[in-house]
């Protein structure tokens, strides 16, 4: 099978020749292709040959536009450092003195600045890949990109100072979130990466009654458009559990702080489930065979359907040697292997 017909065939609920591997490769793969992160996310060309690379090289079923999360808020005003080691930061956050977010002009995703460059890496990516690998394209949830646009501390300030700012917010940055998702499945993307980690840092009250139903009508929207959507909510989510699968996201990505039982459990047998073993006590920091070990026991406990991932970004450092473990759990569970 290639990638994309071994994604489907989890997504179809059919049986793969292996079960697909689909780590967060960001940092670490800018650096196994010799280039500084600032210009693997301010060139998709770079982006483009690094996933490549890793797709050739260690048999990974994903090429992935994620790279950091100040795509949207860039092309809305905000000013970043850009850093050759790592993602890039804010100077300042555009609606740091609460002004209406009404005032902001919503960007075109299309209209040259950072989203282009993502939807180019789709385009490029679509040519290179030939089909044969499913492109993962990329936005920022709503609650996550109201913090990238109020600050962190303010916008959680705003739940009980403010919520109806909260709401304006939060329902701007859908639609925005929205529009950038589209322009991605135009271009070629098969499925739409949302990152929504603050999520994880509120209540689920507050998640249910604030941002469960932006997240919905996006995926919604883009599965009507052909794509659908993996939801990426680092940090530990065990209070949201029962809330993901009306999400109707296809895949949920789990941290490893979540037991992936339990997760199974509340978000039922539909649903693909990735993750979550530890990206830096375990993939980073453990052998070889301890990471196997890790893969076999977050498979036994999340049954299927499943994908394999660490439960957030593979760290920059992880020994090559940990990534082919990953890969070789997956090939040896399809045959009934279990052994390192």
């Amino acid at each position: 099978m290639t990638s994309t017909e071994r994604t489907h065939a989890v997504l179809e609920g059919r049986r793969p020749d292996r079960l697909p591997v689909v780590p967060l490769f960001m940092v670490w793969a800018a650096q196994h292709g010799g280039h500084s992160y600032a210009d693997y996310v301010t060139d998709y060309r770079v982006l483009v040959e690094d996933q490549l690379r890793l797709w050739e090289e260690f048999g990974i079923d994903v090429l992935s536009c994620c790279s950091d999360a100040w795509r949207e808020a860039a092309d809305c005003g905000t000013l970043l450092v850009y850093d050759d080691e790592g993602p890039p930061r804010p100077r300042e956050h555009l609606l740091a003195n609460k002004r209406p977010v009404t005032d902001l002009p919503r960007p075109d995703p299309l209209g040259g600045g950072r989203m282009t460059d993502r939807v180019r890496a789709v385009e490029l990516f679509r040519k290179r890949g030939e089909g044969r690998v499913p492109i993962l394209g990329w936005i920022e949830g709503p609650i996550s990109e109201a913090v990238n646009m109020r600050g962190m501390n303010q916008f959680m300030l705003d739940f009980v100072d403010d919520p109806s700012y909260a709401r304006s917010v939060l329902q701007w940055t859908a639609e925005l979130a929205t529009d950038f998702a589209l322009a991605q499945v135009g271009a070629g993307a098969d499925l739409i990466g949302m990152g929504d980690a603050a999520a994880s840092l509120i209540s689920p009250s507050l998640y249910c009654d604030f941002v469960l139903d932006l997240e919905r009508d996006i995926i919604a929207t883009l599965e009507e458009a052909g794509a659908l959507t993996r939801l990426h909510i680092c940090g530990n989510t065990t209070g949201l559990l029962p809330y993901f699968a009306s999400t109707c996201a296809a895949l949920i990505d789990l941290d490893h702080m979540v037991d992936l039982a339990a997760a199974r459990r509340a978000i039922g047998s539909q649903t693909t489930l990735l993750g979550n073993f530890d990206p830096v006590n375990v993939l980073l920091k453990a052998s070889a065979e301890d990471v196997y070990a890790a893969c076999a026991r977050c498979h036994a406990a999340a049954g299927e359907p499943y994908m394999l991932a660490a439960g957030c970004e593979v760290p920059p450092g992880t020994p090559e040697v940990n990534v082919r473990a990953v890969v070789r759990y997956a090939e040896d569970a399809t045959r009934g292997g279990n052994s390192a």
